[in-house]
């Protein structure tokens, strides 16, 4: 009897066990299918406070630099483990493609509320630490990114000068590892508009921690 309590135990936590897992993989899904830009679509443009203190906009930014093609605009964060693991490509991105047009637009759309680790002056202190060459924009009150579609940090939206979206969703196919990765989305759209032609594809799934609202 008392073993047959014991497998109903674990038969029970099993089923819960898998419930919950299930749950949480809907609510994933449900969280990617939102409101907002499709390949195609114009972007908004906006008006962020970058860590320097200053107001930035993708229409100030082309008016301060005319060799400017497009925008690579990533909401990512600190505290996400997949932002942290694209830190230095997002760097290698910027150095690599805003000298040829395409600079990175880095967005933290967070709630400091629910993740302190993600505070102005914390972003603040990340980008010091990480010698970011790139603007890092706060989303305060969280009204950009809902605009965009981002689900998740990292989560890209390549534009062109006209703020066209031309390719959405993740940096490349291995967060873990850079030197493993066997695809390049962003580098591979930015190539294929460069050489006139449409990035195939131009959308992937983005991989990384869903954006932190409050409750």
């Amino acid at each position: 009897m008392k073993k047959e309590a014991i497998f109903l135990a674990v038969l029970l936590f099993g089923a819960a066990a898998l419930l919950s897992f299930s749950s949480e993989a809907t609510d994933s899904r449900r969280n990617d299918e939102v409101a907002g830009l499709q390949v195609g679509d114009t972007a908004p443009d906006f008006n962020l406070k970058n860590i320097d203190g200053s107001m930035v906009s993708l229409a100030g930014l082309k008016e301060a630099d005319s060799s400017i093609k497009g925008f690579i605009v990533t909401f990512t964060c600190n505290t996400c483990p997949y932002a942290v693991m694209y830190e230095d490509r997002l760097i290698a991105l910027h150095n690599e493609y805003a000298p040829q047009g395409w600079p990175v637009v880095a967005i933290q759309p967070n709630d400091p509320e629910v993740r302190p680790g993600d505070s102005f002056e914390e972003m603040k202190i990340r980008a010091e630490q990480k010698g970011f060459p790139f603007v890092y924009l706060f989303d305060e009150g969280q009204e950009v990114f809902p605009q965009y579609g981002a689900t998740r940090t990292p989560h890209v939206f390549l534009l062109d000068a006209a703020l066209k979206v031309r390719y959405i969703g993740a940096i490349d196919n291995n967060p873990q590892d850079a030197e493993a990765a066997t695809e390049h989305y962003v580098a591979d759209a930015i190539a294929a508009l460069e050489a006139g032609q449409e990035p195939d594809p131009n959308y992937t799934k983005a991989i990384g921690c869903t954006i932190k609202v409050k409750k």
